[in-house]
């Protein structure tokens, strides 16, 4: 048997087919020094009536973006099950144990959840995580919208974003839809290490997978929260799952502007750890060749600071946070005018 097809540990007392709300708790099973059987409660939401599509909303797979978890808590308070034509499962805070400590990775087994996918039920409690949503959740689904900011680690442009998939068809439909959640630019990426993370589970079985990256700088963006609540609204009513007119902050005429990041020379590394300076803030256009920040070494004596500089001209989709990075850390993140034919 392999690892998709084992049972989940997890529990669940929810009837993802009852029509009506329903809110309770995943019961995932974390054993500790002082509770042999103790259990981590994770809340989620299911809506269901009439016929329609299944969209599943995640919020908090990394602890410390909190956008998400702000909209999709909002949502699950506010939805009333008679609006709905399909089924919507809520989950504001997947890494509940992240998102009470504040850190991007769990503080129980020191994983990041989002390179853990398809998981295991029988490993690590980041990779049971990961095998419920895989194995559990996802064959229901058929659009799924994961809610992410930046972190503690960057600062990113408001955003939706998607991989690049290889059905053109496919490829339209979830371009549509970050048209329709209407972030100010949608994102198509092919990253950096895409292949255990909830969108790349969510594509392997064929699902419609929008992401988003709505903040960052370890705070909560005023502006990130509201695109989150209107986006998730929004992506509910194109897909028909509740009724009403599409808004866009922007006014008529302005539109999600479609990027992309494919180049690796649209990354820039930390070649030394230090402290950086950074010269541009997200979503200013920048040049090829121009500095984008310089990498100071305040503990050396008289040791000349680093001059760093951006590998391809566009706009700056992810501007660095901390202001110590690491040697190997991205610093920025360019992003360029989407383009079919490359």
């Amino acid at each position: 048997m392999d690892q998709a097809e084992a049972v989940s540990r997890i529990r669940m007392d929810l009837d993802l087919g009852r029509a009506g709300r329903q809110a309770s708790y995943l019961r995932a099973p974390l054993s500790r020094n002082t509770s042999a059987w103790g259990t981590v409660e994770i809340p989620i939401f299911v809506f269901k009536n009439g016929e329609g599509p299944t969209i599943l909303l995640t919020g908090g797979v990394h602890g410390d973006e909190y956008e998400g978890q702000i909209a999709l808590l909002r949502l699950a308070q506010t939805l009333r099950p008679e609006e709905v034509q399909g089924r919507v499962i809520l989950l504001p805070a997947v890494n509940l144990p992240a998102a009470l400590n504040d850190t991007r990775l769990s503080p129980i087994d020191q994983r990041d959840l989002n390179r853990c996918f398809p998981g295991n039920p029988r490993g690590t409690f980041s990779e049971m995580l990961a095998h419920f949503l895989d194995s559990v959740i996802l064959p229901h689904v058929d659009v799924s919208v994961d809610v992410h900011a930046a972190g503690h680690s960057m600062e990113a442009a408001l955003s939706t974003n998607m991989h690049f998939v290889r059905d053109a068809a496919m490829r339209r439909r979830t371009m549509e839809a970050a048209v329709a959640f209407g972030a100010p630019f949608n994102v198509v990426f092919w990253g950096v290490d895409e292949g255990a993370t909830l969108t790349s589970a969510v594509e392997r079985r064929g699902i419609l997978s929008l992401g988003t990256e709505l903040g960052g700088w370890g705070r909560v963006s005023v502006e990130g929260v509201r695109t989150a609540e209107r986006g998730v609204r929004n992506i509910l009513k194109h897909f028909g799952v509740i009724e009403g007119r599409i808004e866009n902050a922007r006014g008529i005429g302005a539109g999600t502007r479609h990027m992309m990041v494919r180049d690796p020379a649209s990354y820039v590394f930390a070649p030394s750890s230090g402290l950086f300076e950074p010269r541009h803030l997200a979503a200013a256009d920048v040049r090829q060749g121009e500095t984008a920040g310089l990498l100071h070494f305040v503990e050396d004596v008289d040791r000349p600071s680093l001059e760093l500089r951006y590998g391809v001209a566009g706009v700056l989709w992810m501007a660095a946070g901390p202001g110590r990075v690491q040697r190997g850390d991205v610093v920025a993140v360019v992003m360029r005018d989407y383009d079919d034919r490359v």
